[in-house]
């Protein structure tokens, strides 16, 4: 279940008439990360070694770059309604990552089997976010995440990925739970720093993670796409 006061986040300052100003500008993060990487997978073909990976993770660029819209829209007046974009945008990018992943490195997946399994994967992620806004249970949204992680630490292992690339899925993983910390200490961080609440720094670790994940999937793919 949701806590009953999770919209009252510590940011409650306003800069240039944008309310709660620090959670809304530091999505910027995001979309500054989504159109290096979207610049990268598509106009210098990284990121893919295997054609079956490219819209997984052409769909992982935009879906980072809709977290940032998403994100700043429900930080402007937060609530379930506009909260349910936030989370479909993560959602989907968790599905986006873990699907192109395995495109990318098992052995024998034709593009149109990769592509089937995102179409799965997705409506899967859309229904975890429904579930949770109408019958107001996380458990299958947060499940995905934890899954995407899991995932992530046991297929590298089985294909035995470069160890400089795990190195990078390592920083992105160590980011995601610093910043999970840093949204749980949301008013005692602010409280602390006096210049910074918790759930703005949260966004920029959480785009500090999407940048090591990119990055981890450029050292993976030094050869152009097949």
């Amino acid at each position: 279940m949701q806590l009953a006061h999770y919209h009252e986040f510590a940011d409650q300052g306003v800069w240039l008439g944008i309310p709660h100003a620090a959670d809304v500008l530091s999505n910027l993060g995001f979309a500054f990360v989504a159109a290096l990487a979207g610049y990268q997978l598509f106009v210098q073909q990284r990121y893919a070694r295997s054609a079956s990976a490219l819209p997984a993770f052409g769909l992982l660029c935009v879906t980072v770059f809709l977290t940032a819209a998403a994100s700043a829209y429900y930080h402007l007046a937060p609530d379930d309604a506009r909260l349910f974009w936030d989370r479909m945008a993560i959602a989907i990018a968790s599905v986006c990552l873990i699907c192109g992943l395995r495109a990318d490195a098992k052995p024998g997946m034709t593009p149109y089997r990769a592509l089937l399994e995102l179409m799965l994967g997705l409506m899967l992620a859309v229904a975890s976010v429904i579930w949770w806004r109408y019958s107001a249970d996380l458990r299958p949204y947060l499940l995905l995440q934890l899954w995407t992680v899991l995932l992530v630490i046991v297929w590298q292992g089985i294909w035995q990925v470069d160890h400089r690339v795990r190195r990078w899925f390592n920083a992105a993983i160590a980011c995601y739970v610093l910043a999970k910390l840093a949204e749980m200490a949301d008013h005692r961080i602010l409280s602390l720093t006096a210049c910074v609440s918790g759930h703005s720094l949260k966004h920029l670790i959480a785009a500090g993670a999407a940048a090591c994940v990119f990055y981890g999937l450029r050292q993976a793919c030094a050869n152009p796409v097949r």
